[in-house]
């Protein structure tokens, strides 16, 4: 089992930054896969970025590419996301999965370990 705790969101307005954690623990290994989705409200679970178990392949949704930056610390087994330039269509509860395996996959049924999520609000 994993236990994933997500943290860092809040109230901002937009152009403003967050950076986001997640604070893997229990059965975690250096070889998974993570990633970062979204739910906006009234809206289905959402990629937002994903990295495999290495660092080197990341990849992000069109909507945040230039914006986020995803990155993982393998050492304190924690994953990162830091969002820059936020706008009000970025609000959502923003989710920590991992994955079994490896390798980087850009749907959410693909991920085995959920946290419970992270509130960001943008304000116009």
């Amino acid at each position: 089992q994993v236990v994933l705790v997500e943290s860092g969101g809040g109230l901002v307005q937009a152009g403003d930054s967050l950076r986001l954690s997640c604070a893997a623990s229990g059965r975690t290994s250096g070889t998974s896969a993570m990633g970062w989705f979204r739910q906006g409200p009234g809206k289905e679970r959402e990629f937002v970025a994903v990295i495999d178990w290495s660092g080197s392949r990341i990849y992000y949704a069109d909507s945040v590419k230039g914006r986020f930056t995803i990155f993982r610390n393998s050492a304190n087994n924690t994953l990162y996301l830091q969002m820059n330039s936020l706008k009000p269509e970025d609000t959502a509860v923003y989710l920590c999965a991992t994955r079994r395996g490896g390798i980087a996959q850009l749907r959410a049924d693909e991920y085995d370990y959920w946290g419970q999520g992270t509130q960001v609000t943008v304000s116009s």
